[in-house]
């Protein structure tokens, strides 16, 4: 297959820790039920479509089934692709259903979540998709009056999380079963904006006043160092996504102040008012950035040097180089002034502009609480 064949396939949707979930129960249930392996189960996902599960494992006997899928992430893979979700359902003595989380799956330790604490992390859409599922096959066999329990484990999930945000939001033990339309979206920015929103309100509930946005892992590192005393919870990891992630605070009443910790590439920028700073969303304006050196007083050998420039990082270079410090303070200031812009105000607002290695380029703080 030709580069341009392969640029042109439609991309392959995956299925939800949830979906698969969900499946393996069915699979378990009917298994304890008919007391025969199903290997192969149907199932209705959120979004209205059928999607079709096979089974890696079955096993039952007359008291307990457990049932096995791995998940397919699709050509978005994420930490969980090529995990085994299993379910394991076995009778009760009273009616209901009982749902919970075994190995591998996390138990909720902070507020903020939609699932409670003390609770597995297993979130309301696929809860409800395993319990309503479930119900619906005990009614199909004549067994509403039966109880059962439901089982979800991720065989190896605890190390698993590590490579996710579990651990910071408070979710200790393993990964969470998470999906709201059953299927994964490949390259999909949805689910790293549901994930920073998640994180700006689990350290809201925890009782931030202040939190740090970074836009990577190195930049988060220079505001861990700015801010040792702050908890884990306050560090969140943006992205792109300044604009959204500046909202989302503002919507948090508990949020008073928000620091903003980046580099050069994409501050350059937010300081124009672009607040979705993905390489491909808006080029550097580099005359934006001629015009902050010349009122930094640069040179206008420098100034021209700036207006031809290949990359923001570059112009940082060469003005830390000339050591023109106030070229750094006027994009901070600009970022600030448009996150407020962004936000109508009524935040404390810092902008904190580093190198790849961490060192400070520049910091301003704006209020904007005071009008």
């Amino acid at each position: 297959m030709s580069k341009e064949q392969a640029a042109d396939k439609p991309l392959r949707y995956g299925y939800t820790t949830g979906s698969c979930a969900t499946a393996a129960t069915k699979a378990a249930l009917l298994s304890l039920i008919l007391q025969e392996p199903h290997y192969r189960v149907d199932i209705r996902l959120p979004i209205g479509e059928e999607a079709s599960f096979v089974m890696s494992e079955c096993h039952y006997d007359e008291a307990e089934a457990a049932a096995g899928t791995i998940k397919d992430g699709g050509d978005d893979p994420d930490a969980t692709h090529g995990a085994l979700i299993r379910s394991k359902v076995s009778w009760l003595s009273e009616p209901g259903i009982e749902l919970d989380g075994g190995e591998g799956v996390g138990r909720v330790t902070k507020p903020g979540l939609p699932v409670d604490v003390g609770l597995a992390a297993i979130n309301p859409v696929p809860r409800r998709m395993i319990i309503e599922t479930a119900q619906a096959i005990l009614d199909e066999y004549g067994l509403e009056s039966r109880g059962i329990r439901i089982e979800i484990s991720v065989p190896g999930g605890e190390e698993i999380a590590k490579k996710t945000l579990n651990g910071r939001l408070g979710i200790i033990g393993g990964i969470s079963i998470l999906g709201t339309r059953g299927i994964v979206v490949p390259f999909s920015t949805s689910a790293y904006k549901a994930s920073v929103a998640q994180a700006i309100r689990v350290a809201a509930a925890g009782g931030c006043t202040h939190i740090v946005l970074s836009t990577g892992g190195r930049s988060e590192k220079t505001g861990i160092a700015l801010y040792p005393d702050l908890p884990e919870e306050a560090f969140v990891e943006m992205g792109d996504f300044i604009g959204f992630a500046l909202q989302m605070c503002k919507r948090q009443p508990e949020v008073q102040k928000v620091t903003l910790v980046g580099m050069m590439g994409k501050f350059s920028k937010l300081a124009q008012g672009v607040m979705m700073v993905h390489s491909k969303s808006a080029p550097v304006d580099f005359g934006f950035l001629a015009g902050a050196a010349r009122d930094a007083g640069a040179p206008e050998e420098e100034v021209e040097f700036v207006r031809t420039a290949n990359t923001a990082a570059q112009v940082g270079d060469r003005m830390a180089e000339l050591g023109i410090s106030s070229f750094f303070d006027i994009l901070c200031e600009s970022c600030c002034r448009q996150s407020l812009q962004q936000v109508k105000g009524g935040l404390e607002i810092e902008t904190v502009l580093c190198t790849l290695k961490g060192e400070l380029l520049g910091r301003v703080c704006i209020d904007g609480t005071t009008g």
